[in-house]
């Protein structure tokens, strides 16, 4: 089901991320979360800190939401990322999928993928 607009933990989520606001990124996450980014794993909020301050802020990544779809109570979030990163091989327009698990009010999964078209 297409859903039109984030809210709650998501929405802080994105307007973090956009701030480049280390802190605000990292208190959507639960304690024992998991992030997947580029097939890595961070497990634990140490040592998804590092990687938001590492490569969400010190790269200053930029989202810009173009679709949210629900998935049996899970957020798909796909996006147009920019931002200061290495951009080699990559195209022009970035959209990556963002899949998301919430309980309790705070992000216990993100996976980030970056899904090519089925042939």
């Amino acid at each position: 089901m297409t859903v039109t607009t984030l809210t709650g933990v998501l929405s802080e989520h994105v307007k973090a991320v956009n701030a480049f606001d280390a802190d605000a990124i990292v208190s959507t996450f639960a304690e024992d979360a998991l992030v997947n980014d580029a097939r890595r794993e961070f497990w634990g909020i140490d040592a998804i800190r590092e990687w938001v301050v590492r490569e969400m802020v010190g790269d200053k990544v930029t989202l810009e939401v173009t679709e949210i779809l629900d998935h049996y109570g899970d957020t798909i979030v796909r996006a147009r990322y920019d931002g200061e990163y290495d951009k080699t091989g990559l195209p022009d327009d970035l959209i990556l999928t963002n899949y998301f698990t919430v309980r309790d009010g705070k992000i216990v999964r993100m996976i980030v993928i970056r899904n090519q078209p089925v042939a």
